[in-house]
């Protein structure tokens, strides 16, 4: 509909379908939870109030759509608008470029960083986009920009979460006029901050076994660019970032504007501070190598990026998050079952996989409260090592002599679900299906085809391809009664050409094979709704609110040593929830460092997020299973504060500091748990007195040590004012120790959380 001189009311605008994701997955919306956005005719302004947030954007003189306000809630009735355009400040800096507009294209007079360029085939790239008119689509808004000559309609899509304050946005760029063109850069989004010049910037960055450091720098006049080019998430750096006013903000205090792009492809986000102060953050598709061709009547939808803001520090921004990637990004959402605690198989076994040892495996596992156990890599194909057998997702017979019906009724007959490791977008050169498809690859013809981990990458934008890896996983999942499917990606793309496209249509590769990936795990779902996807790639090189919308937990990291777990879990969580974060205990010395820890280190360290157990039982002793047992049935009690509760950084290890402790408190303030760690003990200092956070001030808790030891004097009960404002005393002598601490509220019942 056009603008109308009238203000629209609509209700319940919440999380929105995942553009990123393939359609049909959409965040979930809950009626008690309602937004009033608000469209002001007299000054042409649109306004989102949300959670503790306000959003409001307005047409200018111009025609153009510009940001107006961005930061905490405000009144109903305090006026926003009209907007104004930017006055020119010089000839070499127009208005154009120093407005800030929702949704620029690169024309006119735009030298800033565009969210959309393209290129007609007549050689025009100029377009500047104007508003044109706004819908409403169930809880959607929709504000259409175009430029007719060129023949270029944008559609911004808005929704806001009402709990959390988040919003989220995408676009839809078609092609409206009458000859092709090409779109060299497309952004979801650009999300415009309050004018200042004191803001700095965190993100996270890491390597294989080294993922989730956080690094913070100063926003200064120019450009930082955090993005991957790998085809994939990627490593290297995250799709979030949090964006602070001043030096001192922290875990509890200052304004953070944060985000976090839904798209597990190659991703670029940028911060730019212009000439004048003003902060844009431009995220979306990484323009390095892009290309996407239009012909009349065809359109590109970017992914959703998502973005809130708090003025209570980085904690609440992380908070905010945990909480909207559980109840409306992630499978089943606010009702989705609690993680199980999980046995893999691959430390004890590798790629010598076989019926007898994986059921004396079960066995132990199911012994010491084990709920799901899985058997890693080697049980397909040739697959004796990592040199054969990708692409044959057949059960090796000669490791499973009758199929993997015995061991997986073996394993539900011990009470434990079954899952399966798989890599399905991966190929070896030494396998049936690459001698009979060597050109499903990605490749450029008559060049090299570089191998990583001697595999080579399946072009799953090809649908014959697509439509190969449905149907053998659907056969997997239909012919045996898996639960799970660990599904892991362990190279970059290299040479991603698509011979069977012309040469002006390849660089589709990007979008359409990250759509089919999306794609296929949507099917498997609807037709396997029972059973459950965790997202790996070589550690956490595939975790984005994309891919989470289509998976029930993540692997952050190939890195198991509980100690440097402790640095790689803190980064994770400040964008995303420890619901999704699969920890495992493993064997010591530890493989990554030859690092040696207690066990009680060791599961201390995991029950911070998903509890699994990746250690060779057969090597344990009896003393070491009854301790095992013990920490598995206490974390039973505990998981649903974990994973579900309100989590608070209390010591952060990042930069190899010493210390560490976490504590989560159940949605409903009956229970809180602490973890803390200390890696190295200096000079004699004492562990720093531990003050927390987010209890019931006037309630009374009673505390027990699940391992560790409280100071003496440590009263057994005290009101929650008193554990946040005296704090507890734990002693701590020496390396790698660690403590435990649960606080009940006196009157109710301990949380139980078992899952079968």
């Amino acid at each position: 509909m056009k603008l109308r001189a009238r203000t629209i009311r609509f209700a319940t605008l919440l999380a929105a379908s995942l553009l990123a994701a393939p359609a049909g997955v959409t965040a979930r919306a809950s009626p008690e939870r309602t937004a009033s956005p608000r469209y002001d005719a007299a000054h042409r302004v649109f306004r989102l109030d949300a959670g503790g947030v306000t959003y409001a954007m307005g047409v200018n003189a111009d025609g153009m759509l510009q940001t107006i306000y961005w930061g905490a809630r405000l009144p109903a009735d305090d006026p926003l608008g009209p907007a104004v355009p930017a006055s020119e400040r010089s000839s070499f800096d127009p208005a154009g470029a120093l407005t800030p507009q929702e949704y620029a294209g690169w024309g006119g007079a735009m030298t800033a960083t565009p969210a959309l360029k393209i290129r007609l085939d007549d050689g025009n790239r100029d377009v500047v986009l104007r508003y044109d008119s706004y819908r409403v689509d169930g809880d959607h808004l929709s504000i259409l920009l175009r430029d007719a000559q060129a023949g270029v309609a944008v559609t911004l899509d808005y929704t806001a979460d009402a709990a959390t304050g988040i919003i989220g946005r995408s676009a839809h760029i078609e092609n409206a006029g009458k000859q092709a063109l090409t779109i060299d850069a497309a952004a979801s989004a650009t999300w415009n901050l309050p004018r200042a010049d004191d803001y700095s910037l965190r993100y996270l960055t890491g390597t294989w076994a080294g993922e989730w450091h956080l690094q913070t720098r100063p926003v200064t006049p120019g450009a930082t660019v955090i993005e991957s080019r790998r085809g994939s998430t990627g490593d290297e750096n995250n799709p979030w970032f949090a964006i602070g006013r001043g030096v001192a903000w922290n875990e509890e205090h200052g304004d953070v504007w944060f985000g976090a792009l839904a798209w597990s492809g190659s991703w670029s986000i940028r911060v730019d501070e212009d000439i004048l102060g003003q902060v844009r953050v431009v995220g979306g598709y990484n323009p390095f190598d892009f290309a996407y061709r239009l012909k009349p009547g065809e359109a590109l939808d970017t992914p959703v990026f998502y973005a809130g803001y708090t003025r209570d520090g980085i904690g609440e921004a992380s908070r905010l998050l945990h909480r909207f990637e559980r109840d409306r990004i992630l499978p089943g959402g606010a009702h989705a079952a609690l993680r199980p605690v999980l046995y893999n198989s691959w430390e004890a076994t590798e790629f010598k996989v076989d019926e007898q040892g994986q059921e004396r495996l079960a066995e132990k596992a199911a012994a010491l409260g084990v709920e799901r156990f899985v058997v890693d890599d080697g049980w397909f194909g040739a697959r004796d090592n990592d040199h054969a057998g990708l692409g044959d997702w057949v059960v090796n017979r000669h490791k499973f002599p009758n199929g993997l019906k015995p061991l997986i009724d073996k394993v539900h007959g011990l009470g434990m679900s079954f899952g399966l490791w798989v890599e399905p977008e991966m190929v070896n050169r030494d396998s049936d299906l690459y001698r009979a498809h060597p050109d499903w690859v990605l490749n450029f013809p008559g060049r090299e085809r570089s191998e990583g981990r001697h595999q080579l990458v399946l072009n799953l934008a090809r649908d014959d391809v697509k439509a190969h890896l449905l149907e053998v996983l659907d056969r997997l999942l239909s012919e045996n009664d898996i639960q799970f499917l660990k599904w892991d990606y362990n190279r970059n793309w290299s040479e991603p050409g698509w011979p069977q496209m012309s040469p002006d249509e390849q660089q589709k590769v990007y979008v359409a094979y990250t759509r089919n990936l999306y794609d296929i795990l949507r099917q498997l779902r609807a037709r396997h709704p029972k059973v459950e996807i965790e997202s790996c790639s070589g550690g956490g090189a595939r975790v984005d609110l994309g891919i989470m919308a289509l998976t029930d937990e993540v692997w952050p990291s190939d890195n198991t040593d509980p100690s440097d777990r402790l640095s790689i879990q803190d980064g994770f969580t400040y964008a995303y929830a420890p619901a999704t974060m699969m920890a495992w205990v493993t064997g010591s010395p530890n493989w990554v460092n030859n690092r040696i820890s207690s066990l009680d280190f060791r599961f201390l360290s995991s029950m911070q997020g998903g509890l699994g157990i990746g250690a060779n039982l057969l090597d344990w002793t009896p003393a070491e299973e009854a301790t095992a047992r013990g920490y598995v049935a206490e974390y039973k009690k505990i998981r649903a504060t974990v994973q579900r509760g309100s989590l608070y950084r209390l010591l952060s290890p990042q930069e190899r500091a010493p210390w560490s402790a976490t504590e989560s408190v159940a949605d409903d303030g009956t229970q809180a748990v602490l973890f803390a760690f200390q890696r190295q003990g200096e000079e004699a200092r004492p562990f720093p007195t531990l003050h927390l956070r987010g209890l019931d001030v006037k309630a009374r808790y009673r505390f027990r040590v699940v391992h560790g030891k409280a100071a003496p004097g440590t009263p057994d009960v005290a009101s929650g004012a008193y554990w946040m404002q005296r704090g507890i005393d734990l002693v701590m002598k020496g390396d790698l120790q660690a403590a435990g601490v649960v606080f009940e509220r006196e009157g109710t019942a301990s949380h139980q959380g078992v899952t079968r």
